[in-house]
């Protein structure tokens, strides 16, 4: 009798493991969550701006987050017909909801590069290639004479300590970038895999382009230029 009482309560306690371990792992998967809001003041700020301004022929847009934002594109080219549409902290969710601007002028040249604050805050790789696709086949269709250079997502540096949520995201990043090239591969767009240029020996954005781990300094923008000018992408 005793062997059966024991038993039982073996077996109920192994029971009760089973359903803690479920419970534990369902509250895991219910908390595992992802920040897709865009709009804040400084996003509230530029795209107020930017459809205020007015349009002009032959624009070359530059399209993305900070790291857009932050370069002086117009003075980098010396080109009067170069606009500037990056915003710091964008997303792909933010640059979907202001493509239509961006569009309005019929550009001649878009260069995109987005995706890093959408790996931070840990949207799933796949809601990030289906918004992609989107932004993509939005420019296709309201602009289809635009010519469209997709830019990978650069490296970023975890020796540096600011930033912590960009850092430490190499698979998702390059990830990323492999199936970036797989979707212009098979819709005949330009894919610029910037990416192994600003790489170091660790396999990290090289210390000489940042002073952060994460943003350009003026020596990674100039690299940037060279890039474009050395691919026939911008004179």
């Amino acid at each position: 009798m005793k062997k059966k009482t024991n038993f039982f309560m073996l077996k109920n306690n192994l029971l009760l493991i089973v359903i803690l371990s479920m419970c534990v792992y369902l509250g895991n998967a219910q908390s595992t969550t992802y920040d897709s809001s865009y709009k804040g003041t400084y996003y509230e700020q530029k795209t107020t701006l930017f459809r205020l301004l007015p349009n002009t022929k032959n624009e070359v847009i530059f399209l993305g987050n900070s790291i857009t934002d932050i370069g002086e594109w117009v003075e980098i080219f010396q080109n009067k017909n170069v606009k500037n549409r990056g915003i710091s902290s964008d997303n792909t969710f933010g640059v979907l909801a202001r493509l239509d601007e961006v569009l309005e002028s019929k550009p001649a040249k878009v260069f995109i590069m987005i995706c890093i604050n959408d790996i931070a805050r840990n949207i799933p790789d796949s809601i990030i290639l289906s918004n992609y696709k989107k932004i993509i086949q939005t420019i296709r269709t309201q602009s289809s004479k635009t010519t469209l250079i997709v830019q990978s997502i650069l490296p970023t540096n975890n020796s540096f300590t600011q930033f912590k949520n960009h850092q430490n995201k190499t698979q998702h990043i390059e990830f990323v970038n492999a199936e970036l090239a797989k979707i212009c591969a098979s819709e005949n767009i330009t894919f610029l895999n910037l990416y192994p240029l600003f790489l170091d020996e660790q396999k990290r954005l090289k210390a000489e382009f940042t002073n952060d781990g994460l943003h350009l300094n003026g020596y990674g923008y100039m690299h940037w230029k060279n890039i474009l000018i050395e691919n026939k992408l911008m004179k």
